[in-house]
C-alpha cells in the first residue's frame, strides 16, 4: 500500500467514531498493538527530542524500504507512534519524504492534542523524515 492509501484507511477508521473519547480509546488500542522495543534498544540516541513523554524510534534499511520500530512509556504517545509506524513502515525514503501529513488534520488529531502533545507529534513526524533523509543519502551514494 502507498502512504496515501494508508492515510485514507486511517481517515476512514477514525470517521467511525462519534467523539474524541472514542478516538482516544482507539489510539490507546493502537499503542497496545505496537510491539514494544527491547530495553536494550531504548537508548538515548533513539529518543525523540521534543516529546513530553519518552518515545523511542529505531529504523533499519531493508533493501530500499525502511523498517521502523517505536515505543513509548506513555499510552497516548505510543498510540500516535503506532499510527505513524503503520503509515511509514516498509516505505521507501523518497515516498516518506514526499508524503504529507494532512490526514492528521482530517482525523482531528491536531485539534484534540494539547500544545505539548502536538509538539511531540510534530517531533515524531520529523524524526521519521530524518531517518528517511539519512537512508535516502545512503541509497544515493
Amino acid at each position: 500500500m502507498t502512504i496515501k492509501e494508508i492515510q485514507n484507511e486511517i481517515v476512514d477508521e477514525f470517521s467511525f467514531f462519534d467523539d474524541w473519547e472514542e478516538r482516544y480509546e482507539y489510539l490507546i488500542e493502537l499503542g497496545k498493538s505496537l510491539k514494544s522495543l527491547p530495553e536494550e534498544a531504548k537508548t538515548d540516541d533513539k529518543i525523540i527530542k521534543g516529546c513530553q513523554s519518552s518515545v523511542w524510534l529505531d529504523a533499519e534499511l531493508e533493501g530500499d524500504k525502511i523498517v521502523f520500530k517505536a515505543d513509548s512509556n506513555a499510552i497516548l504517545p505510543k498510540g500516535i507512534a503506532a499510527l505513524l509506524v503503520r503509515m511509514y513502515n516498509n516505505q521507501s525514503p523518497k515516498d516518506i519524504l514526499d508524503s504529507d501529513t494532512d490526514f492528521i488534520h482530517e482525523i482531528g488529531l491536531s485539534e484534540f492534542l494539547s500544545p505539548t502533545r502536538a509538539n511531540g507529534l510534530l517531533a515524531m513526524v520529523k524524526q521519521f523524515k530524518f531517518y528517511a533523509i539519512a537512508f535516502q543519502s545512503k541509497l544515493n551514494s
